[in-house]
């Protein structure tokens, strides 16, 4: 039975290397597959899926407005395709996340989407919330923070490594670094906002 996947993590847990891995096991069977990654992330040229460790394939580069159902229906009657593969879900729009829940439900074919939870102010990027919420199957790829511990948010730095604590929610480009949800000081780093209240003077005491 076809599924939505959602394989979600922190920075650098080798999302993208675990997607080209997979795509090439589909391959190897004969299996034909669809694979996409957002085009503002072109960091390594523009409809290019590239690992950390070298790996890289070349996939259909979509933007806010393209329409996957519509493009894999089209595909699908043509010749038949078996997987979809999304780097970077993260960027993926709501309706996109529909139109993939759509593909799986009416077309059979399995969609593995692969993407970041949260931004670097632990806000869920658009793409994320909705695929949290309508994937069949949630898995996370781990990774580790520079104190050796699970890592489960982000942070973003400058060019001379300071953390930068405000900004547009998405900025390609900047350096990214993974940490625990202590390290990352939700008090000061989140958007949602709280501050532990005084007991100095509290009358109850």
């Amino acid at each position: 039975m076809a599924k939505l996947y959602f394989y979600y993590s922190a920075m650098n847990a080798g999302k993208s290397a675990v997607l080209l891995q997979s795509e090439h096991n589909y391959r190897e069977q004969g299996l034909r597959t669809l694979l996409f990654t957002p085009r503002l992330d072109d960091r390594y040229g523009e409809g290019k899926i590239t690992s950390r460790i070298g790996l890289q394939q070349p996939a259909y580069a979509f933007t806010q407005d393209f329409d996957f159902f519509t493009y894999t229906q089209a595909k699908h009657e043509k010749k038949a395709r078996h997987c979809l593969l999304i780097d970077e879900a993260q960027f993926l729009t709501p309706t996109q996340v529909l139109q993939l829940s759509l593909i799986v439900d009416r077309l059979k074919i399995p969609v593995l989407c692969y993407g970041l939870r949260t931004d670097f102010r632990a806000e869920p990027f658009p793409g994320s919330q909705y695929l949290l919420a309508w994937a069949d199957e949630l898995c996370e790829l781990k990774t580790i923070s520079p104190t050796g511990k699970k890592a489960t948010m982000n942070i973003r730095l400058d060019a001379e490594g300071n953390r930068i604590w405000s900004g547009a929610q998405v900025e390609i480009g900047h350096n990214y670094q993974s940490v625990t949800r202590l390290e990352f000081n939700l008090e000061r780093g989140a958007a949602v906002q709280y501050q532990i209240p005084s007991t100095e003077n509290d009358s109850r005491s």
